[in-house]
């Protein structure tokens, strides 16, 4: 039967080829320079018995059809892309010698590298005395190139593997300029990949990595924050203020495209499947911190969530390309130069007047997504106004403005409870605060010899008494904490009862705390000091809401005092619960118990 046409038969030559150019990509010295390099396969630029020319501008014209190991072809196409990052594009008067001091000098750098494998058609002579290409060009002007030497390119045994450089118009210096910069870029981005290579090599020594080829344990966004915590001031105490998640479910289920950072949490998302390179991730993690650093969420006051992020991604991007950090992904972001010394309130009063076009772009999150999470609600923090605060504002003003005209009597009731409405809420915690003052008064101390003295430097060799606290003061110095760690529990608001409440029992010397778990099921941890609970406790759980059996374990306890009080920490989504000692409960703000406990209850706004 015969084939198909579309039926393509497999092709060794450039089978090879594709091989030695994977071997380059993986190498953290050539992998910058080869992605901003362009290949160019069908060119009559290299000639048949050459592989590869290289152009100043980064134009890469291969002939594979010449066979070559895999081993070969990488190091044919590392020594063409080193040609530019070493800078040897330049204006010689003698082209035969400048090329053949430059081929020597990167065949001795391929060489002390031991990268891929070189050709045997490219004569090499290792015994050179000079060690840079100026001082070979002068030493082959002076005395001439040895004939051995004229076939260490890679196009050939008599063909230059440098195509001669487009000389500018005469007055062109705009022309001029843009070369002066393609050229810094490509020795910018030999210097990155020597620092890559350097911390591949310093991981490697670790036990991090396997090889320089290998992936490192840390991911591009890892290295990124890891360098503004190390080399970046300005933004390193952001950095290092932020949990780094790199979970692709997480993301997914977040609908984060690249990546999102939360205030409150703390946390910075950064979605594996982005596929960032560690350029692109100091970017993408400069403009997340940025987000936090410069508070523009707070900034919002009442604007369109979606077109605000708009409107600061365009400012954060336009500092960060002028700073110089990292690169702009190839993906693309909210970058123009038309908007640059404007601010994030002016761009968006231009946004606003275009909303069908605006609309349509997208973030680091996605499309119609804000990369900034959390209560996007702003105002009802305390940055803005809520509707009750508006309210009690419009009758106070109207009792002062009235009283002061003199426009009529008012009764006394009204009058006070204006007045009453007008002073601001107690703040829960400053309630806490007064809950744990109510029941562990102050430790009595004494002056002891018991514990290391103290020395004056007057009299250093009378000891001093300091003050101890009193013996048996500790006991039944606890409390209880059942936490509600049902589905329907919100961990900011865990965070912010556990944190209070650690801090308050330090700063009344109460030595342990029982915590107790629980949702469909009970989980005791124990005593476990203060200092434990405000840094990091696993919550365990997560299932239905049953509180009463933690309220049972803990008042039939025999380890705990029967007097010690109970903290309940719950968003009252359960049933009736008997509570027969001194409890409190810690709710969210808007939240209502089902039952009229004889304890106080605290709103955590």
């Amino acid at each position: 039967m015969a084939r198909r046409r579309n039926d393509r038969r497999p092709n060794p030559a450039l089978e090879d080829f594709q091989a030695g150019r994977a071997l380059l990509e993986k190498h953290p010295i050539f992998a910058p320079l080869l992605y901003h390099a362009r290949i160019v396969y069908e060119s009559r630029q290299c000639p048949e018995d050459g592989r590869v020319v290289v152009s100043s501008g980064g134009a890469l014209h291969v002939n594979w059809s010449k066979r070559a190991a895999p081993e070969e072809w990488a190091h044919v196409l590392a020594h063409a892309l080193l040609h530019l990052g070493l800078d040897h594009f330049r204006e010689m008067p003698d082209r035969v010698a400048w090329q053949a001091a430059c081929d020597c000098c990167v065949a001795r750098l391929l060489r002390d590298l031991r990268f891929g494998r070189l050709p045997d058609d490219m004569l090499f002579d290792p015994d050179l005395p000079a060690r840079s290409e100026e001082l070979l060009y002068q030493r082959f002007v002076r005395d001439g190139v040895p004939p051995q030497l004229l076939g260490c390119g890679t196009a050939g045994p008599r063909a230059p593997d440098m195509l001669p450089i487009a000389a500018p118009q005469p007055g062109d210096d705009q022309a001029a300029r843009r070369a002066a910069e393609e050229r810094k870029r490509w020795q910018g981005l030999l210097a990155g990949g020597l620092v890559s290579a350097v911390d591949s090599a310093v991981e490697v020594a670790a036990g991090l990595r396997t090889s320089l080829s290998a992936r490192a344990s840390r991911s591009p966004a890892a290295r990124a924050r890891a360098w503004f915590i190390s080399s970046y001031p300005l933004l390193g105490s952001l950095a290092a203020a932020f949990d780094l998640i790199e979970d692709p479910q997480v993301c997914q289920r977040m609908q984060i495209t690249v990546a999102a950072i939360d205030a409150e949490a703390r946390e910075l998302y950064v979605n594996p499947a982005a596929h960032l390179d560690d350029h692109a991730a100091r970017f993408v993690v400069a403009h997340e911190l940025l987000h936090v650093g410069l508070r523009h969420q707070a900034r919002r006051q009442g604007r369109d969530p979606y077109l605000w992020n708009v409107a600061c991604d365009f400012v954060i991007n336009g500092w960060l390309v002028e700073m110089g950090i990292g690169e702009l992904p190839a993906f693309g972001l909210l970058y123009d130069p038309e908007l640059k010394g404007l601010s994030a309130e002016a761009i968006y009063d231009r946004i606003v007047v275009d909303l069908r076009r605006y609309r349509k772009l997208a973030t680091l999150r996605g499309f119609d997504l804000g990369d900034m999470l959390g209560d996007e609600a702003v105002w009802q923090r305390g940055e803005g106004m809520t509707l009750d605060a508006f309210f009690r504002r419009c009758l106070s003003q109207g009792l002062a403005y009235h009283q002061s005209e003199g426009r009529g009597l008012l009764p006394a009731g009204l009058v006070e409870e204006i007045r009453a409405l007008a002073q601001p809420p107690i703040p829960w915690d400053v309630e806490l605060a007064k809950w744990f003052d109510e029941r562990f008064s102050p430790l009595e101390r004494r002056r002891s010899f018991a514990r290391a003295s103290r020395r004056q430097s007057a009299t250093p060799d009378i000891p001093r008494p300091m003050w101890v606290p009193g013996l048996d003061n500790d006991d039944g110095r606890t409390f209880g904490v059942l936490l509600d760690t049902s589905g329907s529990m919100d961990r900011k608001l865990l965070a912010k009862a556990l944190g209070a409440i650690a801090s308050y029992a330090i700063a009344r010397d109460v030595s342990r705390v029982r915590v107790v778990f629980c949702d469909a099921a009970v989980y005791d941890e124990g005593y476990l000091p203060p200092e434990v609970i405000a840094d990091r406790v696993r919550v365990r759980g997560r299932g239905g809401t049953i509180l009463q059996p933690g309220i049972d374990l803990l008042e039939r306890a025999e380890d705990f005092p029967p007097a010690g009080p109970l903290l309940i920490i719950t968003d009252g989504m359960c049933d009736r619960l008997h509570v027969r000692r001194d409890h409190a409960f810690l709710v969210p703000e808007g939240r209502h118990l089902p039952f009229v406990p004889k304890g106080k209850v605290f709103r955590i706004c």
